[in-house]
């Protein structure tokens, strides 16, 4: 009886292809899947589609929310947040270039209050650092390589709706692929040189994370991605590894540009 009583809370939680639809048909995967980009006029074509899917996501209660396991619950909110990132690109399209066209000198378009959810009407910083970062639930710093802020400079939008599932797999494999791309994450002149995430959300690569404690360590978990591992040799600086420098704290970290364009397929 308690096994079916899980299985019947499982099969309750939520549908996610409305918008897993809208990401297949939209969304081109570039780069091996180390970028994508987004067709937005489809999308707005489309549009009713996805008004639909969030409306949907709007009547969700907290309550039923909590009652989730914690991979459908962290699931819906990575999807929430890229679904409403694609419709406020979508309130100005095709009139913008970049999603920091949408604030102002005094509010960031992260901070505006335009998305329903879980009973409040909340800002995609509310979502990311309230509901997934700041809620002490999930302890993933692999999010940051599956929201999604409309540029270029951000890891890919998948092309598939996030799934709790599979959401362990998903997020290997988009973190795996953004660290493959060698634009943003590469060794040279005795550093690595690596996206500004990592800078910007040090704090989430130290919280413990399958015993990892720093930037540093994750990134020596992905030594291989990184292109560190070259012929399996590995690369060596001073008579160690450069993996086993970045496990110890030890090898000089820089940070690459990041380019704030509206990733576009049209661009």
């Amino acid at each position: 009886m308690a096994i079916l009583a899980a299985n019947s809370s499982f099969a309750n939680t939520f549908s996610h292809t409305p918008w897993a639809t809208i990401l297949q048909q939209h969304v081109e995967m570039v780069r091996d899947g180390r970028e994508s980009r987004v067709d937005y006029a489809g999308i707005k074509k489309d549009r009713l589609l996805l008004l639909t899917y969030l409306t949907d996501m709007s009547k969700v209660t907290k309550k039923s929310f909590d009652s989730w396991p914690k991979m459908q619950q962290l699931a819906f909110l990575i999807n929430a947040y890229n679904a409403w990132t694609v419709e406020l690109i979508l309130s100005r399209y095709p009139d913008i270039d970049s999603i920091k066209d949408l604030g102002s000198f005094f509010t960031s378009p992260w901070k505006k209050e335009f998305v329903n959810l879980l009973g409040e009407v909340r800002s995609l910083d509310d979502i990311e650092h309230n509901l997934i970062r700041g809620s002490g639930r999930y302890n993933e710093p692999r999010i940051h390589f599956a929201v999604n802020c409309a540029s270029i400079g951000c890891p890919a939008l998948l092309n598939d709706a996030y799934a709790g599932d599979k959401l362990d797999e998903q997020l290997a494999a988009v973190t795996e692929n953004f660290l493959r791309d060698r634009n943003r994450h590469y060794f040279a002149n005795g550093e690595l040189h690596i996206s500004p995430i990592f800078k910007w959300y040090k704090a989430d690569f130290e919280q413990g994370w399958n015993g990892v404690h720093s930037v540093s360590q994750f990134l020596a978990a992905y030594a291989d991605a990184l292109g560190l591992q070259d012929s399996g040799s590995g690369i060596i600086v001073n008579g160690k590894l450069v993996s086993e420098r970045l496990s110890e704290d030890s090898i000089g970290i820089s940070y690459t540009d990041y380019n704030w364009d509206l990733n576009d397929v049209a661009r």
